[in-house]
């Protein structure tokens, strides 16, 4: 019953988009689309390699994930292809058709989403592999550092070029290092949850137990250093700080988290060109906006451009193909394609979509509570929590709540790392949420498994030394 609740989703999932992608060629060309056939037969193949692999290798898993997912690619496809069209972008000597790319990357993100079914067959096997999950975090993270091999894209150093094509390690790192800090946590998180002084009502935590919560920190701001890459060094935090929560359930945390996050991104921000001119655009948009017309080097016209396609959208938007927002440029498709959503689909069709969003935090916060080992619960918790952080920092930046933070909409925005790294975590989701789901004739013998967890894996991982 759940995987034909997931097939008749699916469907529904391949004929939003195709109904968009009609919708936008007949306001732009006054015709459907020749590509209309192609387009929603290989979304259709895409989504059907997704589903059976679900239908075999967990089928018990949760019905929407996969809906959900197939749901917003297609959708981001069909914005990238609207914006393709763009008289406007097509005269920039750069310009570069960037929907084809788009489809060829989702295409390897859902094979990428069945080879992690095919090979994760329990989650907990991750755990072995906790320490061995923190270098490779690390070496993904400096990558964009090492000379010859790191790109600086308009200021920031997240970028490398690897045989011909360009990638962000970070999208990637983001997943590994949750393993890392899944694995830390279930080992540490007794020791954590001591508390020692009370101060203003709070139960501080020892002095003693203070190391993790500095070390990644200290990387973060690092990272905000080196990098110039404000997105990151949040997403990064910002995950470990909700995951230590999760495990200690100690306020406390989240407000030395909080604290500290806020006095890193000051203290980078106060000497960091790159921070300033970001936060510059956020304080003052039409300013910057002026600026750059003046042709003034170093201001930028792009937030002033996405809060203006926001307020022409209005409630229900101009329609699919019918607004202005290519005028931002160069990121229309990228940091800023959630203007192009707020201005053609309008405040109506921007909640939606934040609401697909929160639905696939919803689905994989549903997954954490109902697994019974404790590296799964926080796993998935410091998944969903790395998934709704990135939404958050990428809409707060283009709608103004926050600075801009050159971060992609998973999904929607063009990105080849963003998807396959994003469809890679959905399918870590999708294998939690089997395992947490199966009937009781499993679950029996799976619950003892559970129940002695931190003997069975935590003892071999590090009890024993098994951890590589």
């Amino acid at each position: 019953m759940t995987r034909r609740t997931e097939l008749a989703l699916l469907l529904l999932a391949i004929a939003v988009p195709v109904y968009a992608y009609a919708d936008a060629g007949l306001a732009l060309h006054g015709e459907v689309p020749s590509g209309l056939l192609g387009y929603g037969l290989g979304l259709g193949l895409l989504a059907c390699l997704g589903h059976l692999a679900v239908r075999r290798f967990a089928r018990h898993a949760d019905p929407l994930l996969l809906p959900i997912a197939t749901l917003l690619n297609g959708l981001g496809l069909v914005v990238i292809w609207r914006l393709d069209q763009s008289p406007r972008l097509r005269s920039d000597p750069g310009f570069q058709v960037a929907a084809p790319r788009q489809l060829l990357y989702s295409a390897a993100g859902l094979v990428l989403f069945a080879v992690v079914l095919v090979l994760l067959r329990d989650h907990r096997t991750l755990q072995r592999y906790t320490y061995t999950s923190m270098v490779v975090a690390l070496v993904l993270l400096l990558l964009p550092l090492v000379p010859g091999l790191g790109l600086d894209v308009y200021g920031a150093r997240i970028w490398i070029a690897l045989a011909g094509y360009s990638m962000q390690p970070a999208e990637f790192a983001k997943i590994v290092i949750a393993v890392f800090f899944a694995g830390y946590l279930v080992v540490k998180r007794d020791a954590l949850a001591l508390a020692g002084r009370r101060f203003a009502g709070l139960a501080l935590p020892r002095g003693r137990d203070l190391g993790p919560i500095l070390s990644v920190w200290a990387l973060s701001v690092l990272i905000l250093v080196f990098e110039t890459d404000l997105g990151t060094s949040l997403l990064f935090f910002g995950m470990f700080v909700a995951m230590l929560y999760a495990a200690t359930e100690r306020t406390s945390w989240l407000v030395f988290g909080l604290l500290m996050a806020a006095g890193g991104a000051v203290g980078v921000g106060s000497f960091e060109p790159h921070v300033q001119q970001r936060v510059r655009a956020w304080l003052h948009p039409m300013g910057e906006y002026l600026k750059s017309r003046q042709g003034l080097p170093g201001h930028s016209e792009q937030s002033m451009q996405a809060l203006w396609a926001f307020g022409s959208g209005g409630l229900i938007g101009t329609g699919l193909g019918q607004g202005n927002s290519d005028l931002i440029g160069f990121a229309a498709n990228s940091d800023f394609i959630l203007a192009t959503v707020g201005e053609e689909l309008g405040m109506a069709g921007l909640v939606a979509l934040l609401l697909l969003y929160a639905l696939v935090v919803e689905r994989g916060m549903r997954a954490a509570l109902a697994t019974r080992d404790p590296f799964g619960k926080l796993l998935a918790g410091g998944l969903s929590a790395a998934f709704a952080l990135q939404v958050f920092v990428v809409a707060g930046g283009v709608l103004g709540l926050i600075p801009l933070t050159g971060m992609t909409l998973p999904f929607v925005a063009y990105g080849g790392s963003s998807v396959i790294a994003n469809w890679a975590l959905v399918g870590i989701l999708v294998r939690i949420s089997d395992t947490a789901r199966r009937p009781d004739p499993e679950g029996a013998a799976g619950g003892e498994a559970y129940g002695d967890s931190d003997r069975a894996t935590g003892g071999e991982a590090y009890g024993d030394g098994g951890a590589r």
